[in-house]
């Protein structure tokens, strides 16, 4: 082939490939305006949203939720929009009605303290709330908040013939703090930071055994407070699975598991007490419970018999 044809097709390509480029580069220029303005028309205001599922009975927290665009044609009067909405009042409010993950929060959806029926609603289904009253020394000098899961120790002197026994028992475990006198949420100073604030009572959430059996502690001895860790309940939920004692029924749908698995650990436990005596604190105190006295037995009628020169005998008779 002939020298100069070859590079007028060279440089035929060379220009064809430049003139590809620039068409382009000039249809993507020209297009990318209007995908952005028609995804800002689609969109709207921001929407509060859930950023994880919310049962009923959920404290409300910072993290829970955020704000997001949210569809123009979908917008409702009821989304709490970034607009004129103060997340700080509602830090504290209460789930009422179950809100999914990604789905907006509606105004009727919260319930705030003072409202009628917000302690109702903090409660799980079948959980009821007992009070118990506490001091700085046994509720933890005023770090116990609501929201965070406590466990329930009695302890109290056992008497009997001899020293008396003092033992110091855990009786309940995982239990919810609903509020601490009549707060709801934590104090908050000037600056935003939480305050710890010494309570004289703290409401609890407990199944309907369990709060008999913390109306029988408070007259047995004196109760205090143990904060638990946030892992402890997913760890021996774990434990508990694995070991048999807490069977999952079986399913296919890892959303329905997942809802399951988190309702069974938080709910309250009696298993598992255990207890610590004088003597494993001291020597000098006892390890085991001092026998019990006995107790002076009733007398029943007594009848004085007189037989010849004998000296009169008293017969005591039972009930019959």
């Amino acid at each position: 082939m002939d020298k100069k044809k070859i590079i007028l097709l060279v440089g035929a390509l060379v220009v064809a490939a430049v003139t590809a480029l620039l068409a382009r580069s000039m249809f993507a220029d020209a297009s990318a305006p209007q995908a952005v303005a028609k995804k800002a028309e689609v969109m709207g205001e921001e929407v509060l949203v859930a950023t994880r599922a919310l049962p009923v009975g959920t404290i409300i927290t910072p993290d829970v939720f955020k704000f997001q665009p949210w569809p123009k044609d979908l917008v409702e009067e009821a989304y709490f929009m970034k607009e004129g909405t103060n997340i700080e009042q509602l830090h504290g409010t209460v789930v009422r009605n179950a809100i999914t993950a990604g789905q907006p929060v509606t105004k009727g959806a919260l319930v705030s303290p003072g409202d009628r029926g917000f302690l109702a609603a903090a409660l799980g289904p079948g959980m009821r709330a007992v009070t118990i009253p506490v001091s700085g020394l046994t509720g933890v000098a005023g770090f116990v908040f609501p929201g965070d899961r406590i466990d329930l120790m009695l302890t109290q002197s056992v008497a009997g013939e001899g020293p008396e026994l003092k033992v110091s028992e855990t009786v309940i475990r995982n239990l919810r703090v609903l509020a601490t006198d009549n707060r709801v949420t934590a104090s908050k100073n000037e600056e935003g930071q939480t305050v710890a604030k010494k309570a004289k009572l703290v409401t609890l959430e407990a199944t309907p055994k369990i709060a008999e059996k913390i109306a029988v502690a408070q007259t047995l001895g004196t109760l205090s407070l143990a904060l638990r860790s946030l892992a402890d309940s997913s760890a021996e939920l774990e434990e508990a699975i694995a070991s048999g004692e807490v069977k999952l029924p079986k399913t296919d749908d890892p959303v329905e598991e997942a809802a399951l698995i988190r309702s069974l650990a938080a709910r309250p436990s009696t298993k598992k007490s255990t207890f610590s005596t004088g003597g494993d604190v001291s020597r000098f105190e006892a390890r085991t419970p001092p026998p019990l006295a006995e107790k002076e037995k009733p007398k029943g009628p007594v009848v004085r018999v007189a037989r010849g020169s004998d000296r009169p005998k008293e017969i005591e008779f039972g009930d019959k």
